[in-house]
C-alpha cells in the first residue's frame, strides 16, 4: 500500500497515554525513538522552519484519538467471498453425498438450496466478511455465522421431520469440513479484498473544506480508519486557520479549483457548520462540473446521536438522529428475540436445580415471598414487571432506595445471592416472555429514572432497546450502587454506546465476558 503522508506541527500532537511524551520537546524526541514512526525530511523548507514533521501515518498507532464506534458496511467484499464460500460448500456437499450414495439425491439438492438461501441472512447477521475485520476476528465471525446457519437448518429439518433422510456421516462431515474449507478460502480472499480496497482508496486523493473541529476529526478518521490519502484542509472565507491542527491548511476557497487540479483531487469533503448553508449550496453548484466526488458531512457534534444513519425517503435524503436498533434493521428484533428466548429456555433447564435451591434458601431465610417483583421501564419506556429472588427482609418500599454496603435490609442468604448475582436468575423468565433481553441496559427502578431524567442528558434514551440481564456497562465495571451522578453518567454513556454499536455478535461477546465479572467488589 502506498504511504499516506501528512504534514503536522509537533506542537499539535496530543499527549498519548501509551508514550512517554509529556512536553512538546519530549514528544519530538519520543517520535524519533519509535521504530514504527518514520520521520523524513519535509519537501518544503518553510514547513521545516515552522516546525512541521512529515510522518508515515500507516504506522502511527499511539498518537491519535481512539475511535469507539464500530465500522459499518459490507459491499462487494461480502458478496465476492460469500459466493466463493457457498460454491465450495455446495461442491463439498455434492462430493460427500456422491461418495455415500453414488449420486446427489433430491434431498441433498434441496439442502444445497437451503444453504444458499440461508447463508445470506445468517452471515449478514453475524457480519461475516467485513472488510475492516482482522483475520482472527473474521474467522470468529465466520464460525458464528456458520453455526447460526447450521442451527437454522437443524430447526427446519426438525419441523419438517426430514432429518432421517440425511446421512449423519455426511452431515457431520459437512459441518466440520465445511467450516475448515471456508476458513481456508477466507484468508487469501480476505487478503485480496483488502488489497483491492486499499488500491481503490490510494487512488482517491482527498481534500477537506473546513478547518474547524469537525474538519480535524473527519481528517483523523479518514487517515487513521480508512487510509485515505488526504492532501490537507482548505479554509473557508470566514474560517481562521487552526493554531494547533494536525493537518495543514494548504489554501483557501478562492484557489480551490487550482488545488483540485494540482493535487489531482478525486474526493472533496465539505465539513462546514450548518450556519454556512448558503455557502455550502453555492460551493456544491460550482463543483458540479468538476470530476470530483463531493461529500457533505453536516456538523452534528453538539447532538447526542443514537444509532444514527442516513437514508432516502422517496428520493429525499434523511438523517436518522435517534432510532432503535431493533427497528432500524428488518431482522434485528426477530434475531435478538430468537436468541434471547432460545438461550433463556436452555439456561432455565440447565440451571433448574440452582433455581430450586436458591428458592428454598430464600423461603427459609426470612418470612416473605420468594420472588421480588418491581415495576420498571422496558423497551421504549413501557412499564414491565422485573423479577428477582428476594434478597431483603420485607419492608416499606414506598421510598425506593438502592442497596448499599452493609445494608441492614439484606438477609444473609440475600448477601450471598446478590454477591454472586444469583438473585437475577428469575429474569431469565422475563427474557423468555420477551419483556427483557439477555443483554441490554439494566432496568432501573421507576423512581430512579424520574430522579435522573433531566439531570443526565439522554438518560431515558437507554430504553430504546430492551433492558437486559447483563450489559456492556456491567462487564465494564459499572455495577453496584450509583451514589453519585458521575457514576450514573458513566453507566448511561456505556448503555448508549451499546445501543449505537449493537449487533448479535456484541451480545455474544458480552454474554461470554459476564461470568468473569460476577464477583465484582462493587456488588452488595
Amino acid at each position: 500500500m502506498p504511504k499516506t503522508l501528512i504534514l503536522a506541527k509537533a506542537s499539535a500532537f496530543p499527549v498519548t497515554d501509551k508514550g512517554n511524551a509529556t512536553t512538546q520537546t519530549g514528544l519530538c524526541q519520543w517520535l524519533k525513538q519509535q521504530p514504527k514512526l518514520h520521520g523524513v525530511n519535509t519537501p518544503d523548507s518553510r514547513h521545516a522552519q515552522e516546525g512541521y514533521v512529515q510522518i508515515d501515518t500507516r504506522d502511527i498507532i499511539l498518537i491519535r484519538k481512539r475511535n469507539t464506534t464500530l465500522p459499518a458496511g459490507r459491499g462487494l467484499t461480502f458478496w465476492t467471498q460469500w459466493l466463493a464460500a457457498i460454491c465450495a460448500l455446495i461442491l463439498l456437499l455434492c462430493a460427500l453425498a456422491t461418495m455415500k450414495t453414488g449420486e446427489v439425491e433430491a434431498h441433498y439438492r434441496i439442502l444445497s438450496a437451503f444453504i444458499l438461501l440461508g447463508s445470506v441472512p445468517a452471515y449478514s447477521m453475524m457480519q461475516v466478511y467485513h472488510k475492516h475485520h482482522g483475520y482472527l476476528v473474521g474467522l470468529g465471525r465466520l464460525l458464528a455465522g456458520w453455526l447460526v446457519l447450521l442451527s437454522g437448518l437443524t430447526v427446519v429439518a426438525f419441523i419438517t421431520k426430514t432429518s432421517a433422510l440425511f446421512s449423519r456421516e455426511v452431515i457431520i462431515s459437512l459441518a466440520l469440513g465445511g467450516f475448515a474449507l471456508q476458513a481456508c478460502l477466507y484468508v487469501p480472499l480476505h487478503n485480496l479484498s483488502r488489497r483491492y480496497q486499499q488500491k481503490l482508496q490510494s487512488a482517491r486523493t482527498s481534500l477537506i473544506i473546513g478547518t474547524g473541529d469537525l474538519a480535524q476529526e473527519l481528517a483523523d478518521k479518514l487517515v487513521r480508519n480508512r487510509n485515505e490519502p488526504l492532501v490537507g484542509l482548505v479554509a473557508a472565507d470566514d474560517q481562521p486557520s487552526p493554531s494547533n491542527g494536525l493537518y495543514p491548511v494548504i489554501g483557501s476557497l478562492a484557489h480551490l479549483r487550482d488545488l483540485i487540479a494540482t493535487h489531482q483531487i478525486r474526493r472533496l469533503y465539505i465539513a462546514l457548520p450548518l450556519t454556512e448553508a448558503d455557502q455550502i449550496e453555492g460551493l456544491y453548484i460550482d463543483l458540479l462540473d468538476s470530476s470530483v466526488d463531493v461529500i457533505w458531512t453536516p456538523d452534528l457534534q453538539s447532538l447526542i446521536l443514537l444509532n444514527h444513519s442516513v437514508s432516502e425517503i422517496e428520493g429525499l435524503p434523511a438523517i436518522h438522529l435517534n432510532e432503535s436498533p431493533l427497528t432500524s434493521y428488518p431482522t434485528a428484533a426477530f434475531s435478538k428475540a430468537t436468541m434471547d428466548r432460545t438461550v433463556a429456555l436452555l439456561a432455565i433447564i440447565l440451571l433448574s436445580p440452582v433455581l430450586l435451591a436458591v428458592a428454598l434458601a430464600v423461603k427459609c431465610s426470612s418470612p416473605g415471598p420468594i420472588l421480588f417483583k418491581q415495576k420498571r421501564h422496558g423497551w421504549n419506556g413501557k412499564i414491565i414487571k422485573v423479577w428477582k429472588f428476594r434478597s431483603m427482609r420485607e419492608h416499606d418500599d414506598q421510598e425506593v432506595k438502592q442497596a448499599s454496603r452493609n445494608d441492614a435490609r439484606v438477609t444473609r442468604v440475600g448477601q450471598f445471592i446478590r454477591r454472586t448475582s444469583l438473585d437475577e436468575l428469575p429474569q431469565l423468565f422475563n427474557a423468555l416472555q420477551g419483556r427483557m433481553s439477555l443483554v441490554g441496559p439494566r432496568p432501573h427502578a421507576i423512581a430512579h429514572n424520574d430522579y435522573y431524567t433531566g439531570k443526565i442528558d439522554a438518560y431515558m434514551a437507554r430504553h430504546r432497546i430492551k433492558p437486559g440481564i447483563t450489559g456492556l456497562a456491567q462487564i465494564s465495571g459499572c455495577r453496584g450502587e450509583t451514589e453519585t451522578i458521575d457514576k450514573m453518567e458513566k453507566r448511561v454513556e456505556l448503555d448508549l454506546a451499546y445501543i449505537n454499536n449493537w449487533s448479535l455478535w456484541l451480545d455474544v461477546k458480552i454474554l461470554i465476558k459476564t461470568p468473569f465479572t460476577l464477583l465484582s467488589k462493587n456488588i452488595y
